[in-house]
């Protein structure tokens, strides 16, 4: 979003000179009334807009957006609201919905509405003239008229994580902000380019403009829109709103800004395009970093946009990703924005890209998509294509033809640039993707410089580049440039790699020249490239197979030569010879190479051995006879799938969701689908199968067929579909049980496992997940952290109780006591296992041989404890002498955590023995609040029970953690570590330090080691001692 420019500013300045003459806010003059439309079109400013308004004058305006202001709709003028004025010696003309003449405002209130004015100013400038097709620039629309919402999901994880995870998905963008899943002050909107993210933006901005019913901008007061790429060397964000939504305009400073958005009633923050953000790798601190860190506008809601995820974030950060168009988004925007009402039109369009399926992935990218329609509804000439690079040439040719046909028609400047000549642009791009950080804007001076003033301005007119007038810090201005999406960078980037390597004679690595350009971030330059040359393709081919997990994308690769498949049919049936995964997580890339790949499988009459759906199947669609993934998609599956696997989410319980219904219907209709199907299994405790199905349902041929099919159910029980009744049978002899941390669930297993119990049935394993809580020896009962009690413990087998296995703070701590672990043993009459992992349970140092039952002696069970799997020790009770064997299980470092209970501190200390014993590495020793002091002689750490840690030489790193410590404990600090011979890094977290320390009082043989010591008073700050000066630097 570029800066106010000069029409935009003197639009503002006529409505708001009757507000601010010189240092006064008071209206000049009450004439001159224009009659106010009433509907939700939008306000006019200096731009084309087909759907607009008069100016308003200043006393309407003010009237309008005062009401905006406090939520009420605007009256017109003469209306009630003026009319029972009680003061006649005001003119009504000059009255706000507020009750008060203008003059009688604060000086706040007008500085108010004269910014939220500006910003809506701003904001209609670009919303109104959205461009669908590249070339034709004399066609501009309102976001409105062309918005089409494509697929929305979202992480539904209590933290931020950023893993692929599990993604649910929005019914629409509104519901962004009203499902009660993801409310929160950081939002997070990622996909990839031309996927709509700025496009969401701005109709964001139309909705809040123009009060929208129904939209959540309707009630915001105030709305924040930044373009991040413009913000590189701004450290302010009120300062960015400044420059680049004000113009810098003198009324209104960043203190001003600070106030508004601070004691607005509502506000929204939108950075749009992070990704593109210059200083995002800064090691200097950002407002940008603030925000998203959640240490600036900590209860404004902030909405960020990007291709990735920022290194910071704060842990209420929501994600949500937009999923681009599907079917019916496409069939909405061809009616909305290119044919309207003609049917005809409309079959045509979607019989084009029907005819075209090596288009289908490029197609659900919005912005291409929208290009196809256009051309595919203009071009009576459109034609088939065998390859995404036909495509693209032919888009680049109707590029040049229009702009050739229009400079004829209209007897205009002719541009006489050869399409086929673009040597120097083949170079700017590669120089743009190759690099580590890619660039994305240009100034216009540079690139003319590089590629001459005719070439630039050709391109600018094909519609290949667009320019961007940005304001800089000093509120100087300038003409950005950058393509009109990626894609086009990626044409002719390739353009110049096989330029490169098709000299003759050339020596360049395939692995220097890719290092920078990771196939799932630059697929295109791949197979534009593959496409363009076909030597080239064969070098591209060879490299690719020699990268790891890239065997799918390489069949993309190799179409792209001819669109013949025949030499790579071989490839083919061996991919299919093993278990073809889709997971829910996959990229673009990822999920296009694999329905690719089946798709040619199913052309040639290739077995498919095993299709595995990674939690991402949603339905089987029984009219169209295709499965429906969660993200939206379709899949057609091969005739030729012998095995079909159907994963859910492992953690997916009773209670927590709803589970996924799979009907009689759609079990029957992929039997029917799969020819060669022998089985399908649906695994994860998200499924719910039907009972049974009625043998009046099943075709003869399916019996004949007797397809096995396997359903594991809720409680880990398995069972198979028996053809002859139609009824399931259990298979598993002993159930596998997991009790939860849901109180609902953990009701419901505790009943299963009671009939189970009962009814004499071994239980394999009972899992405990981080939800046991004591074992109570007087009524033989497990007391979970719900309250329930579990009793039904006679035919347990294995007993897992798991706690918390992740690095963090512990704020709970479990003892058990010899009698509880002795009694738990006892109740469990068939338990061969018991095993206690997390470091919340605190078990015994040891249990006297002569309080051991004869019993349990016999039975031998083993008790097993690990308190960390980062630890590295697993700890197994001998029966003859009641003490603890250690057994270590890291292969490489380990981290040891010791807390500030007693009996932590010695199994803590315990563990480091055995580990130093051994000699294992230990990459990081943790002290969290047990820390005490340093022993005279600096040979031992002593902790707050008094246990005592001697010198270590196997600890890298350690981290002293919400201990405060003064000048005299730091140094006895630092002459431990110095004894510590292999200590590199020392870590002081959310504790008090010295201010600074005496330099000379610091062991030169530190300073000589490289020891850096680090000071973490808070999440978001950092510092390094600084050994000369002795004071700390912030990082």
């Amino acid at each position: 979003m570029s800066a106010t420019d000069p029409m935009e500013k003197a639009g503002i300045e006529e409505r708001m000179n009757s507000v601010f003459t010189g240092d006064d806010w008071v209206p000049r003059h009450h004439s001159g009334l224009n009659e106010v439309s009433q509907d939700t079109q939008p306000i006019p400013g200096p731009s084309t807009s087909s759907h607009s308004v008069e100016h308003l004058h200043q006393s309407q305006w003010l009237t309008n957006n005062q009401a905006r202001a406090s939520g009420d709709s605007p009256n017109p003028v003469g209306g009630a609201a003026c009319s029972q004025s009680t003061e006649p010696t005001e003119d009504p003309h000059t009255m706000t919905s507020l009750g008060k003449p203008l003059h009688r405002l604060t000086e706040k209130q007008k500085k108010k509405l004269f910014f939220i004015e500006a910003l809506r100013t701003r904001y209609k400038v670009d919303y109104d003239k959205v461009q669908p097709i590249p070339y034709i620039k004399d066609r501009l629309h309102c976001v409105d008229k062309v918005y089409v919402e494509g697929g929305f999901e979202f992480m539904p994880t209590e933290h931020v994580t950023r893993g692929s995870g599990s993604w649910e998905r929005l019914e629409s963008y509104k519901s962004v902000f009203s499902d009660q899943r993801i409310q929160s002050v950081r939002r997070i909107f990622e996909g990839e380019p031309g996927y709509g993210k700025t496009t969401f933006t701005l109709q964001l901005a139309y909705d809040w403009c123009n009060r929208v019913e129904g939209s959540p901008m309707r009630d915001v007061e105030v709305l924040i829109i930044l373009r991040m790429r413009q913000l590189g060397g701004i450290r302010s964000i009120h300062r960015a709103v400044e420059v680049y939504l004000l113009g810098s305009d003198p009324r209104l400073r960043e203190a001003d800004i600070a106030a508004i958005i601070r004691e607005s009633k509502s506000a929204v923050v939108i950075l749009d395009g992070y990704d593109e953000y210059p200083d995002q790798h800064s090691r200097r601190e950002t407002d940008v970093q603030r925000i998203m860190k959640l240490d600036l506008f900590e209860n404004t809601p902030v909405i960020l946009t990007t291709r990735y995820l920022p290194d910071y974030l704060a842990p209420i950060t929501k994600r949500v990703r937009l999923t681009g168009f599907d079917e019916i988004a496409r069939d909405e925007y061809i009616r909305k924005a290119v044919v309207g009402e003609d049917k005809i039109a409309l079959s045509i369009i979607k019989a084009r890209l029907k005819e075209n399926p090596v288009l289908e992935d490029l197609c659900q990218v919005p912005l291409i998509f929208v290009m196809f329609a256009h051309i595919a509804y203009e071009n009576q000439d459109f034609r088939n294509f065998k390859s995404v690079t036909e495509f693209f040439l032919y888009m680049i040719r109707c590029f040049h033809e229009h702009l050739k046909n229009k400079s004829k028609k209209l007897n205009t400047v002719r541009y006489s640039i050869d399409e086929n000549e673009h040597a120097a642009l083949d170079k700017l791009a590669f120089l743009a993707v190759s690099q580590e950080n890619q660039q994305i804007t240009w100034s216009r001076e540079g690139m003319c410089k590089q590629l001459g003033q005719d070439f630039y301005e050709t391109y600018l007119a094909l519609g290949i580049f667009v320019e961007e007038e940005v304001s800089s810090y000093d509120s100087s201005r300038e003409v950005e440039v950058r393509f009109y999406h990626k894609l086009f960078c990626e044409w002719y980037a390739a353009h110049h790699i096989v330029h490169i390597l098709s000299q003759p004679g050339q020596s360049v690595s395939l692995e220097e020249l890719f290092c920078h350009m990771k196939p799932e971030d630059l697929q295109y330059v791949y197979r534009f490239a593959c496409g363009l040359n076909r030597d080239v393709g064969g070098s591209i081919l060879r490299y690719l197979n020699r990268t790891q997990g890239s065997d799918r994308f390489t069949i993309l690769c190799m179409l792209e030569q001819s669109g013949n498949v025949d030499g790579i049919l071989d490839s083919v049936r061996y991919l299919c010879s093993q278990t073809v995964n889709i997971k829910e997580g996959d990229n673009r890339m990822q999920r296009r190479s694999t329905i690719q790949l089946l798709d040619i499988a199913a052309g040639h009459d290739i077995p498919v051995s095993c299709l595995h759906l990674d939690q991402c199947f949603s339905n089987f669609d029984v009219t169209s006879t295709c499965i429906v993934l969660k993200s939206g998609h379709r899949l057609t599956i091969p005739e030729t799938v012998e095995v079909l696997r159907v994963s859910g989410r492992i953690r997916e319980t009773v209670g927590v969701s709803k589970g996924i219904e799979v009907t009689r219907e759609e079990l029957l209709g992929l039997f029917r689908t799969c020819e060669t199907l022998k089985e399908i299994r649906f695994e994860g405790r998200e499924f719910l199968l039907p009972h049974s199905v009625p043998t009046e349902m099943i075709p003869p041929t399916l019996k004949t067929r007797n397809i096995m099919v396997s359903h594991e159910d809720r409680r880990g029980m398995i069972h198979q579909l028996n053809w002859d009744d139609g009824r399931w049978q259990t298979t598993t002899n002993e159930p596998a049980l997991r009790i939860p941390q849901e109180e609902l669930d953990q009701q419901w297993v505790s009943e299963e496992l009671a009939r189970l119990s009962n009814d004499g049935i071994p239980v394999s394993c009972l899992h405990l997940e981080q939800c046991f809580s004591k074992f109570d020896v007087t009524n033989a009962c497990i007391v979970l952290t719900s309250g329930l009690r579990v009793t039904s413990l006679k035919t347990v087998k294995v007993l897992r109780v798991e706690g918390f296995t992740g690095i963090g703070t512990i704020s709970i701590r479990i003892e058990v006591t010899r009698e509880e672990l002795l009694g738990l043993l006892q109740t469990c009459e068939t338990l061969e296992e018991i095993r206690f992992e997390g470091l919340e349970y605190l078990l015994p140092l040891s249990i006297q041989a002569e309080r051991m039952p004869p019993t349990l002696k016999t039975r031998n069970i083993t008790v097993s404890y690990e308190r960390h799997r980062e630890n590295g020790v697993v700890h197994q009770l001998n029966w003859d002498d009641g003490q603890w064997q250690h057994q270590i299980t890291a292969d490489g470092s380990v981290m040891v955590w010791i807390y500030q209970e007693e009996l932590d501190q010695q199994w803590g200390k315990k563990e480091l023995a055995v580990l130093s014993t051994a000699g294992v590495s230990i990459n990081m020793l943790v002290l969290a609040r047990s820390f005490n002091n340093i022993t005279d002689n600096a040979q031992s750490i002593i902790l707050t029970s008094g246990c005592t840690i001697p010198v270590l030489h196997t600890v890298r790193h350690l981290r002293i953690s919400y201990t405060d410590v003064d000048l005299e404990v730091f140094l006895r600090i630092l002459a431990y570590t110095k004894e510590c011979t292999k200590i590199t890094m020392l870590f002081f977290v959310y504790g008090k330090v010295p201010d600074e320390v005496d330099a000379r009082m610091i062991p030169h043989l530190l300073k000589q080691r490289g020891l850096e010591v680090y000071w973490f008073p808070k999440t978001s700050e950092m510092y390094l001692l600084d050994f000369d000066t002795g004071n700390w630097k912030k990082q």
